[in-house]
């Protein structure tokens, strides 16, 4: 089955050239564009997509706000475009949901693995990245939010464990190596982690985490 994707960029010459290299993959059909964030949420509500490559700032509504309307609307996983890796709106729109990010520069052939990897299912984002971006813009991030701990209390302790370390920004196999587990033991932990704290993916975890106050910026 085709891989849909819509692209939201107030740069036309971007958007073809993204649509170029995508459609070259047999796997993958662009659905739509957009030249602004309303017409994306709106065009990603019509046309359901699988992945959404979303520009940040555009006039009038940004890509942040279309992301927020995209997931409330469960109308397809975001990537967001940017120019710089660290970028406080970049820190936002995963805050609002985004799966990940890419750099607008990126090559041809990592621009259709995103795409794939964030269809299938998992974050486009490196663990330590996310932890990156959350310390040097989320110094200002609200007191633990209310009921936290009944929702932690739904995992187990090894998941805990498990969840502590992924905001820690450790990979699946170094959390193995840490708690002398196997790979795909981790892996359960994390599916299970993941299902019980109602998120998409590993890099919305990471965020559940610092916003919780399972973890904190600047904490080892």
């Amino acid at each position: 089955m085709s891989i849909r994707v819509l692209l939201v960029d107030d740069q036309e010459l971007l958007r073809s050239g993204f649509r170029m290299i995508l459609e070259a993959s047999p796997d993958i059909t662009v659905v739509g564009e957009a030249a602004d964030g309303a017409d994306g949420a709106e065009q990603a509500w019509l046309r359901r997509p699988d992945v959404v490559l979303m520009d940040i700032r555009m006039g009038e509504v940004d890509g942040i706000e279309a992301t927020r309307r995209i997931i409330a609307a469960d109308a397809g996983k975001v990537v967001i475009l940017t120019t710089f890796d660290l970028d406080e709106y970049v820190y936002a729109a995963l805050r609002a949901g985004a799966s990940g990010f890419l750099l607008k520069d990126t090559r041809p052939d990592d621009l259709v693995h995103a795409v794939r990897v964030v269809a299938e299912g998992e974050a486009l984002l490196a663990p330590r990245v996310t932890r990156r971006l959350l310390e040097r813009f989320g110094g200002d991030l609200a007191p633990p939010a209310k009921g936290a701990d009944a929702e932690l209390g739904d995992l187990t302790e090894r998941e805990r464990e498990v969840l502590r370390l992924v905001a820690g920004g450790l990979s699946n196999l170094e959390i193995a190596e840490r708690l002398v587990l196997t790979e795909a033991t981790v892996k359960t932990h994390v599916s299970n982690m993941l299902r019980k704290l109602d998120v998409r993916d590993r890099v919305q975890a990471v965020v559940w985490a610092y916003e919780h106050g399972v973890v904190r910026p600047g904490q080892e």
